[in-house]
C-alpha cells in the first residue's frame, strides 16, 4: 500500500482540490483507492457522497465505534488531506506513516511565505530518511504570464525539492468537483491540457 499526503499549513492553496483530483488519477488506473483527511470534519466524506455510482469507486476510511479510523484491507493507494495549521506533533506523527508528502503552493507571496518553514520541516525529516523522492511540490493555478508566476518560478528554483508540474487556474476542477467528479473522469477531449499537467504527477507516484 502507497500512501500520500497532500499538505500545506497555509489554507485556501488547494490542497482538496490536489487530493481528490490524485485519488480520482489512481482509481481510473484500476487501484483501490481510499481518501480521506485527518481533521476531525471528515470532509472528505462529504465529497464522495456526491460521486456518481457508475464512476471507478473511491472508498473512505473504515470508522468503527471506539476504534481509530483506518484504510480498507485492500487499499493498494491511500490519500491523505490535511486541514490547515497542520504542524508540531500532529504534522511529525503523520509524517511517520506516510511514503509521499505533496505540497499544493500557490503564487503568492503570502502563500509563499507561511510554506517556507513548513518545507524546512519537510527537508529534516528526508535528510532523516535518506529518501530523496519523498518530497514534492505541485503548483496551483497558477497562470505562466503573470508576476506571481516568476515569484513562485525564483522561490521553486532554490528550494531543495522537485516541482512536479504547474497547474493552470480552470473551472474545469471547481466543475468536476461539485458533481463529486475529478479530471479523470471527464471526457479527455475537454481536459485535455490539463490530463498533459498531470503526467509528471502520475509518472512521480510510479517511481
Amino acid at each position: 500500500m502507497q500512501s500520500y499526503l497532500v499538505a500545506n499549513p497555509k489554507g485556501g492553496v488547494g490542497k482538496s482540490t490536489l487530493a481528490t483530483n490524485l485519488a480520482g488519477m489512481f482509481a481510473v488506473a484500476g487501484e483501490n483507492v481510499m481518501l480521506g483527511d485527518i481533521d476531525r470534519q471528515q470532509s472528505s466524506r462529504d465529497w464522495l457522497r456526491l460521486r456518481p455510482a457508475r464512476l471507478p469507486r473511491i472508498y473512505s476510511w473504515e470508522i468503527e465505534d471506539g476504534k481509530p479510523a483506518r484504510p480498507p484491507k485492500d487499499a493498494t493507494r491511500v490519500v491523505l488531506d490535511t486541514p490547515a495549521g497542520l504542524h508540531g506533533k500532529k504534522l511529525a506523527h503523520v509524517l511517520k506513516v506516510v511514503q509521499r508528502v505533496i505540497v499544493p503552493l500557490q503564487p503568492s507571496i503570502f502563500d509563499i511565505l507561511a510554506t517556507r518553514h513548513f518545507l524546512d520541516a519537510l527537508r529534516e525529516e528526508q535528510e532523516i530518511r535518506k529518501h530523496h523522492a519523498f518530497v514534492a511540490i505541485v503548483g496551483m493555478r497558477v497562470d505562466a504570464h503573470t508576476r506571481a508566476a516568476a515569484e513562485l518560478d525564483r522561490f521553486l528554483s532554490d528550494v531543495g525539492f522537485p516541482v512536479l508540474t504547474c497547474l493552470r487556474d480552470t473551472q474545469n476542477y471547481v466543475q468536476a468537483a461539485a458533481h463529486g467528479m475529478t479530471l479523470f473522469d471527464l471526457a479527455p477531449s475537454r481536459v485535455q491540457k490539463d490530463l498533459e499537467q498531470w503526467e509528471s504527477i502520475r509518472r512521480w507516484t510510479e517511481t
